[in-house]
C-alpha cells in the first residue's frame, strides 16, 4: 500500500512556463482580410490584373475634357472619402499594413460599395507613387472627372421643356466653393455648373466631399474660354446675370431670374473680371444689411438660385 501511495503521490517540481506565448497563440488576430489581398488567393490574381489594365487604359474623352486622376492619401482622408461617396476606382494598401479601425472601414466601404479595386503595394511604391507624402499606408485613385459642355447643360434643360438655370465661376479656384455651389444648384433645381479650363477649381476629391452627393447627380462643365461659352448662351435666349458689389440692380428686382437665366459668380476677392463682366446683360448685388462686404461664391450663388427658384416656383 506505501509503495502505491509513492507511485500515486510522486509530484514533479516547477515546470518552466511558456511566457505567455500560449496565451497570446490563443488570442484573435483581428478579421479575415478580403480574398482580394490575400495572396494566392484567385481574387487576389485577379483584382492585381485588372488593376494592371486599368492603369495601362486611357480614360474616355467627353466633349467637355477631363480632368488627370487624383490620389487621396493618409488614413483619415481615404476614410472620409469613402464615407462621401466620392468616386474611385483603387484602393492601395501597404502591404504588412499595421491595422487599425481606419484600415478595416476602409476595407469594409470598398467591399460595400463594389466596383472598387484593391492592391497591395511595399512601401516604398507607395511612396514613389504620392511623392513622399505621409501616406499611413492607404492611398485612393480617384479616376478624372468627365466633364461635360456647356451647350451641353442648356440643350439638356431645353429637352426637358424647362428654362435654363445655370450657375458659371468666373476664377473661383476654393475645390470646396466649387462643391458648396454644385449643392446649391441641385438643391434649386438647376442644371449645371460652369467653370473655366485655366485658373479655376476643379472638381476634386475635396469638390465631390463638399457637395454632399450632389456631384453625382449635378454636372459640371469646362469652357475653354468662359466669355465665348457665356456669348453662346446669350445666343441661345438665355439671360446672363453677373453678381456684383457695385450692380446697378438688387437680386429682388430683376424679373430676369425667373426665365431662361445663367449667374456668374466671380471670386471673392476681385470679383467678375473685365471681359466677363462686360459680357453680362445685368450685373446685379446682393443687399448685405449687415454691412459684409461680400460673400464667398457658395454663399453668393446660394441666395441668388433661392431668389430664381422662388420666382420660378
Amino acid at each position: 500500500m506505501a509503495a502505491n501511495n509513492r507511485r500515486m503521490s510522486g509530484k514533479k517540481g516547477a515546470q518552466v512556463g511558456s511566457g505567455g506565448q500560449r496565451r497570446r497563440g490563443l488570442e484573435g488576430k483581428g478579421p479575415t482580410p478580403p480574398a482580394e489581398m490575400r495572396k494566392g488567393h484567385k481574387k487576389n490574381r485577379v483584382a492585381t490584373s485588372k488593376a494592371k489594365q486599368t492603369a495601362r487604359r486611357p480614360a474616355p474623352k467627353g466633349r467637355g475634357g477631363k480632368s488627370t486622376s487624383e490620389l487621396v492619401v493618409g488614413r483619415n482622408p481615404v476614410v472620409e472619402a469613402l464615407r462621401e461617396g466620392v468616386p474611385a476606382t483603387m484602393l492601395y494598401v501597404q502591404q504588412f499594413i499595421d491595422n487599425d479601425e481606419r484600415v478595416r472601414e476602409a476595407l469594409q466601404l470598398v467591399g460595400e460599395r463594389g466596383g472598387i479595386h484593391l492592391m497591395e503595394a511595399p512601401r516604398p511604391e507607395l511612396d514613389r507613387m504620392t511623392n513622399g507624402l505621409n501616406h499611413q499606408g492607404l492611398v485612393l485613385q480617384i479616376p478624372p472627372y468627365e466633364y461635360a459642355h456647356p451647350e451641353d447643360l442648356a440643350a439638356a434643360a431645353y429637352d426637358a421643356g424647362q428654362d435654363p438655370l445655370i450657375v458659371a465661376l468666373d476664377g473661383v479656384t476654393d475645390p470646396r466653393n466649387l462643391g458648396a455651389v454644385v449643392r446649391s444648384v441641385s438643391a434649386f433645381g438647376g442644371h449645371g455648373v460652369v467653370v473655366p479650363e485655366r485658373r479655376a477649381a476643379g472638381m476634386t476629391a475635396g469638390a465631390w466631399k463638399t457637395s454632399a452627393g450632389a456631384a453625382a447627380r449635378t454636372p459640371v462643365a469646362r469652357a475653354a474660354n468662359l466669355t465665348r461659352a457665356l456669348e453662346a448662351y446669350k445666343k441661345a435666349g438665355i439671360i446672363v446675370v453677373g453678381l456684383a458689389a457695385d450692380g446697378e440692380l438688387e437680386i429682388g428686382d430683376l424679373e430676369a431670374l425667373g426665365g431662361p437665366v445663367a449667374i456668374v459668380v466671380g471670386s471673392e476677392g476681385k470679383g467678375l473680371s473685365r471681359l466677363v463682366g462686360e459680357t453680362c446683360d445685368f450685373r446685379v448685388r446682393i443687399p448685405m444689411p449687415g454691412g459684409a462686404e461680400s460673400l464667398n461664391a457658395g454663399v453668393a450663388a446660394g441666395v441668388v438660385l433661392y431668389e430664381a427658384a422662388r420666382r420660378r416656383a
